[in-house]
């Protein structure tokens, strides 16, 4: 069986503010338009929305290089109610000793505050759980060192 892409969709009360946190989080973009579409705009105004909803309660959001999966972030009337069961690690790049990486993490969830999120936890010298704006917890840590090539047979 081949692997499938996957999406995530993050719940909100603004849509707007979750998107332009995460843009800065992770890197990414809005969704380009498809192929048939010239512009971003004329792509959204085809788009038939439920009464009462605006183009405002949504966005998706796209990794520039398509690498990671897409984000959709969506309002909906409800409040969080509890922790997530799901989050997302954001991994930052870079190895060295431990020292060097928890200092890298530490100035990734410094920007992560000053982009209007906040730190709920570091844990071990290993990794920060934080919350967006809206409260969806995320960690950051590390990424994982780069693999060992096979050996040779």
């Amino acid at each position: 069986m081949t692997a499938v892409r996957i999406d995530l969709t993050l719940d909100c009360g603004d849509a707007q503010l979750l998107a332009a946190f995460w843009k800065s989080a992770l890197g990414y973009v809005d969704q380009p338009p498809p192929p048939r579409f010239a512009t971003r705009e004329e792509w959204l105004a085809q788009l038939e929305l439920p009464e009462g909803e605006s183009l405002d309660d949504v966005a998706w959001l796209c990794d520039p290089d398509g690498v990671g999966p897409r984000l959709s972030i969506l309002k909906v009337p409800e409040p969080k109610a509890a922790k997530n069961r799901l989050h997302i690690d954001v991994r930052i790049a870079g190895h060295g000793t431990p020292a060097e990486r928890w200092s890298r993490i530490r100035a990734e969830a410094a920007r992560l505050v000053a982009a209007g999120g906040s730190v709920l936890a570091e844990v071990d010298e290993h990794h920060v759980v934080m919350a967006d704006p809206e409260g969806n917890e995320f960690c950051v840590a590390a990424a994982a060192p780069p693999a060992a090539a096979p050996a040779a047979a």
